[in-house]
Order: C-alpha cells, then structure tokens, then sequence
C-alpha cells in the first residue's frame, strides 16, 4: 500500500506542475482574426482540453489519497478486495475488475 501511495503522490505532483505550466500557456489567448493564428488558436482549444483531463485525473488522485487508509483496495460497489494487479496498474482504482466490467457492460447496453 505505501508504494501505491507514493506513486500516486508522485503522479500528483507531476499533475500539478503540468496544470501549472498550461494554466500559464493559457493566460495568452491567440488572435481570432480571420486567417491570423489558426494553429495557435487550435493548439489553445487543445490545451485547455488536456487541463480539463489533467484536472479531473488530479482530482481523482487526492480523492483516493484522502480515502487511502480508511478504504484503499476495496471495492467501493461490492466491497470485496480489489487485486492488488489491478491496483498496480490503476492505483486509483475504486472498483473491482467484476463491477468495472459489469458497469461497463451496462453503459454499452
């Protein structure tokens, strides 16, 4: 369990420091003007897209940080254990392999 939680600091502070480093890049927007700054514009609404995701993993990641010694690797549908492989690939993992299948199989449906 600690070096899960290492490594999820570790993911979090990289996290961090590229959210900092977009939120900086973002602060200068492109000129719209017709014809002026196509590519910088389309490379503006690309990071602000990959912020959104960098945001919403971060927030993922201290979540399962706060809840780590209270509920880590157990699943939060069935409350079995979840395999500690699964926990090695998604340390954040809130779901065992079973409920993340079924849940996924119900979205399709």
């Amino acid at each position: 369990m600690e070096e899960n939680t290492a490594a999820l600091q570790r993911e979090l502070e990289e996290l961090q420091a590229q959210i900092c480093t977009l939120e900086k890049n973002l602060q200068e927007r492109p000129d719209y003007g017709l014809g002026k700054g196509a590519p910088a514009v389309t490379q503006w609404e690309l990071d602000q897209t990959l912020l959104h995701r960098l945001k919403a993993r971060a927030i993922s990641i201290e979540r399962t940080l706060q809840t780590i010694e209270v509920a880590y690797g157990v699943c939060r549908q069935c409350g079995r254990m979840i395999h500690p492989d699964r926990l090695a690939v998604l340390p954040d993992a809130t779901t065992c392999i079973h409920c993340a299948r079924d849940s996924e199989r119900s979205q399709i449906s």
